[in-house]
């Protein structure tokens, strides 16, 4: 992993038991593990996107939200807090926070599906680690593939620390992300060879975590 000055636990503006517990999401995989045993957020009440410090607060959250945490977790540790936008053609995009192990990428992933789920440090480079999404990120209904692009890494460094404990949601991040250089995954040319996904892919795409009584299937 490329090491960087860590985050003085004294900036984010956390109290003594929100540090605790970052303090314990030492490696990629016990922040997976934090953030796959945490409900999701199902936005009952409206889009929401929220920080660090109401994750930790109301025990729940989504892909943006999950991979804030796990980029904040990861610069309290002295590794860079990096966010990867997929983006698909139904704006439906996924959020990871991105991690490196001996030159190689792996990614974070707060989701309720069997998809677009944490990824080991095996991908070359960022484009590999995007193309892994691709055959699994579908349409539920119609089976059709619909991731397109994604971003360059977006550090989150370059925001300052506001964002750790920010009260409203965070909408200007948001369209901050998605306004990041994107590159095209799928070539234009190729996309009529495009299969969709056949009945035994749709049954493990709909099987979910969380259930929207925040139990979950076990």
């Amino acid at each position: 992993m490329t090491r960087i000055k860590k985050l003085n636990p004294k900036d984010t503006g956390l109290d003594k038991k929100e540090l605790a517990i970052l303090k314990k999401l030492s490696t990629p995989i016990k922040i997976q593990d934090f953030l796959d045993a945490m409900p999701l957020n199902f936005e009952t009440k409206g889009e929401t996107y929220m920080s660090p410090r109401r994750v930790l607060k109301e025990n729940r959250c989504h892909c943006f939200e999950g991979a804030l945490l796990a980029a904040l977790a990861l610069w309290l540790h002295g590794e860079k807090p990096l966010l990867l936008d997929l983006q698909t053609t139904e704006g439906d995009d996924h959020i990871v926070a991105l991690y490196q192990r001996n030159g190689y990428w792996g990614g974070i992933s707060k989701t309720n599906h069997s998809d677009l789920r944490f990824r080991d440090p095996v991908y070359k480079t960022i484009r590999e680690l995007a193309l892994s999404y691709f055959h699994e990120y579908f349409n539920l209904k119609s089976g059709i593939k619909i991731l397109e692009n994604y971003s360059v890494p977006f550090d989150l460094r370059r925001l300052g620390t506001k964002w750790i404990i920010e009260e409203e949601d965070m909408h200007d991040l948001a369209v901050a992300l998605d306004d990041t250089a994107h590159h095209s995954l799928l070539p234009k040319e190729n996309r009529r060879y495009v299969r969709k996904a056949d009945s035994m892919e749709m049954r493990a795409g709909n099987l979910i975590d969380w259930n929207r009584n925040n139990t979950r299937n076990m």
